[in-house]
């Protein structure tokens, strides 16, 4: 993505308040709608939208891999580009919640005598924590409030890193105030990154995906009014995969939903 503002962005409003958008490398080159949608939502937010131009690659799929140096590299490219605004107070919005729980957790393990880590962790937020944390959400003046999910039943997918580093309180909580008839899974979708696609895999994956995400799916038609919307919500990439291969339903990331509703 560019380096630039938010594409929306006011000129006639330099009190905005600034905040980084990460397009991680799943984000950016798998599913650029998610990043773009995050991008009108936090405009729309009230707040002044920085992306970084350079790539700011977490090394993931190095360090699920044990190539830690593999990752180390990439980590010390991501400090050089990201460190800078966090050391600076700005907060940092993850989108792929893998790639997220990087930032929080093994960056730390990894660098943990560089102060940039530290800055780097404290600053990144999921974007729901941004948006309802009293110290980051936007400010009365913005005029910003979740937009109307009166009519939105939908089965969602808290991506296991999230669960296990961040947390779903905060996307809950979002989507409640904004009136969603949720159903929050418990438990793996069964991709797990690329596992599930490995040789001698794929059986498994599916036998955990059938413990409460397909059977979920195939339930969620008869759920909620004939006129509302009917979404599989999940953030993670590997999440939204499952369903569109073992279940032919397309998902969407929180992003997308509330920009759909602005």
């Amino acid at each position: 993505m560019p380096d630039a503002r938010s594409g929306g962005a006011r000129t006639d409003a330099p009190e905005r308040p600034r905040v980084v958008l990460w397009a991680d490398s799943f984000s950016d080159g798998l599913s650029p709608e998610v990043p773009q949608a995050a991008l009108k939502v936090l405009d729309a937010a009230g707040y002044d939208v920085v992306v970084p131009g350079q790539d700011a690659c977490c090394g993931l799929t190095w360090i699920t891999t044990g190539q830690l140096d593999g990752a180390r590299k990439r980590l010390e490219n991501l400090l050089q580009v990201l460190g800078p605004f966090a050391v600076n107070g700005l907060p940092i919005v993850g989108l792929e919640p893998s790639c997220t729980a990087v930032l929080r957790s093994d960056l730390l393990d990894l660098f943990p005598d560089d102060p940039r880590a530290q800055a780097v962790a404290a600053a990144t937020r999921t974007l729901a924590e941004l948006l309802t944390d009293p110290v980051t959400a936007p400010d009365a003046e913005s005029g910003w409030k979740v937009p109307d999910l009166s009519d939105v039943t939908a089965v969602v997918q808290p991506h296991c890193h999230q669960h296990s580093v961040m947390g779903f309180q905060a996307d809950e909580r979002l989507l409640r105030e904004g009136g969603a008839d949720i159903q929050v899974l418990a438990g793996c979708c069964g991709l797990a990154g690329n596992w599930g696609m490995e040789k001698g895999h794929y059986e498994t994956s599916v036998a955990v995906a059938e413990r409460a995400l397909l059977p979920a799916l195939r339930d969620l038609p008869s759920r909620g009014s004939d006129d509302g919307e009917r979404v599989y919500l999940a953030d993670g990439f590997s999440c939204r995969t499952q369903a569109s291969d073992l279940a032919d339903v397309q998902g969407k990331a929180l992003a997308q939903l509330l920009a759909d509703r602005l």
